[in-house]
């Protein structure tokens, strides 16, 4: 992968782990078409490095995705892989619980994801190449207190990396699904729960771009917590709410 001039579409790539992972993929010489909300944040990381082309749009937007998708196919040709990263972290439990945020969530994080593929699936089924890199969670294993909003929609999007990757088997098109754990990024900063194992974004950057070059369907880090949560999604109901009361924070009933 690194040894081509590939052209790699990023969306949530004006900050986190989209922008650190265009400048990496940059650094390997890779072209980078990076996609968000924030044209000046965009800007100033396509002017850090010649190889990355900003192309704002918003991933909520079927229309923008479209727009977008032919915009970087009709000015920098054929995109070879699409890590499709854009989303937004909430927090929320039972007792503070806001349908309107469940919906923001869900729309951010899933819909913008099937908004991107809808806009560059097609494509990709007719040239018999590419690459689909969806970023979910390992909050998306199981159901996690404080994660009402947020965890639903990576849950959601580890099921459609898991249809799509049985049903396009054979057609040249790979997909990928990226379940990391805790990033340091502005994103987790305020957070005032635990966060095990939590790792800098350039080393999730690395395991992620690893990932992809070694065409994993799943990229999960860090190993030992993804085990963790995997194990706990496994095991009966019984034990699975004990240790859940036993060992993770959940929010205080209001007095």
């Amino acid at each position: 992968m690194a040894s081509q001039r590939q052209l790699v579409w990023i969306t949530g790539g004006s900050a986190g782990i989209g922008r650190e992972l265009a400048l990496r993929m940059a650094n390997r010489n890779m072209r980078c078409a990076v996609t968000a909300r924030s044209r000046d944040k965009l800007e100033a990381l396509a002017r850090s490095n010649a190889l990355i082309a900003a192309f704002p749009g918003d991933v909520t937007d079927r229309d923008a995705m479209s727009s977008a998708v032919d915009q970087i196919e009709s000015s920098l040709g054929a995109i070879d892989v699409a890590v499709l990263n854009a989303g937004i972290w909430t927090e929320m439990g039972a007792h503070d619980y806001d349908a309107v945020a469940c919906e923001q969530t869900m729309r951010v994080n899933y819909i913008g994801v099937v908004n991107s593929i809808d806009a560059l699936l097609p494509r990709m089924i007719q040239r018999g190449r590419g690459h689909i890199v969806i970023v979910a969670s390992v909050a998306g294993y199981c159901g996690l207190p404080r994660l009402v909003a947020y965890g639903p929609t990576k849950a959601a999007l580890i099921n459609h990396a898991e249809a799509l990757m049985a049903e396009l088997d054979g057609s040249g098109v790979i997909v990928s699904v990226v379940n990391p754990g805790f990033i340091d990024t502005a994103m987790t900063r305020d957070n005032d729960f635990p966060m095990p194992f939590i790792i800098s974004v350039e080393e999730a950057a690395g395991k992620i771009v690893r990932g992809i070059e070694r065409r994993h369907f799943e990229i999960a880090f860090p190993w030992l917590f993804a085990l963790m949560l995997k194990a706990l999604r496994r095991a009966t109901y019984p034990l699975y709410f004990w240790i859940v009361r036993t060992f993770i924070k959940t929010e205080p009933e209001p007095k």
